[in-house]
């Protein structure tokens, strides 16, 4: 059991955390920090015991055990108050989706006695804030820990031990691999709905025809990606940008085949990477 715990951010991710382990009983403490006010409303509401936080100051120096959920973004301001506030020997760790960047940038002014070892749950939605949250939202999903070079292998057992509580199975990643790999599974596909409805938008306005009205399964399940938060996808984007680039270029080169395909009327072309597409589809399915 966790003594004192401190949720930074209480969105989808940080409010499904919270009512996790007020239910299970995982921390005998917890703290919730929530700027927005909206959110404040909102969490005031939940029948759970919690102290919500409205600063972080001494008050956070009661914690020994952080979950940062928090856009990227943020991240730079919130360790420059846990230098200022936080106990020696602190556990730390985040569910940021892209890592490398953002813990190269905060290792360098992170005090040292502060263990931060990063995490990336695989649960989400489309739906954002505290009135989504999901007690359940972990169950049977990945938690990624990231492994540095300085990571202790106690601290990581305690990262993957509070991802466990909360239903979760861990895997070790390092950021390069963790990055590399989301840019395809999970930063490309999102990055691709926001452009596919873009392109729904624009053609809707040149071509003067209501077509959201006649939308078929395919856009209204990419509209549904489409959906999710803004300011956590800019900065997802901005900061694996390079692997993401390079996702981009691979995804052009085979629209651009099958551009090709579809104009020279290549039957056994198109064909041959329909049946290969679906068995993919059908590997994802039977792996969950």
């Amino acid at each position: 059991m966790i003594n004192k715990l401190l949720i930074v951010g209480c969105g989808l991710i940080g409010s499904s955390i919270l009512k996790k382990v007020c239910k299970k009983k995982i921390a005998k403490k917890v703290f919730v920090y929530e700027k927005s006010k909206k959110n404040q409303r909102i969490l005031k509401r939940f029948k759970l015991k919690f102290e919500l936080i409205k600063k972080m100051d001494k008050k956070i120096s009661e914690s020994d055990f952080v979950v940062i959920c928090a856009p990227l973004s943020e991240y730079e301001k919130i360790f420059s108050l846990f230098n200022k506030y936080l106990k020696k020997n602190v556990v730390v760790t985040d569910v940021g989706s892209a890592k490398k960047r953002i813990i190269t940038k905060i290792n360098k002014i992170k005090r040292k006695d502060i263990n931060w070892i990063s995490s990336h749950p695989i649960a989400g939605s489309e739906v954002s804030g505290p009135s989504n949250g999901d007690e359940d939202l972990f169950i049977n999903k990945w938690s990624v820990i990231i492994k540095q070079k300085n990571s202790s292998s106690s601290q990581m057992k305690k990262i993957m031990k509070f991802w466990k509580f909360l239903g979760s199975k861990s895997v070790i990643m390092d950021a390069d691999q963790h990055d590399r790999i989301f840019a395809i599974t999970s930063h490309l596909p999102h990055l691709i709905a926001y452009n596919l409805i873009l392109t729904a938008t624009n053609f809707k306005s040149s071509n003067k025809n209501n077509i959201l009205k006649f939308s078929a399964g395919g856009l209204r399940d990419f509209s549904r990606i489409a959906a999710s938060n803004e300011i956590m996808w800019r900065d997802i984007f901005f900061s694996n940008k390079n692997n993401i680039s390079k996702a981009i270029d691979l995804f052009i080169k085979n629209l651009n085949q099958f551009k090709k395909d579809i104009n020279s009327k290549n039957n056994k072309s198109i064909i041959k990477k329909l049946i290969q597409t679906k068995k993919v589809r059908s590997k994802i399915i039977k792996l969950k």
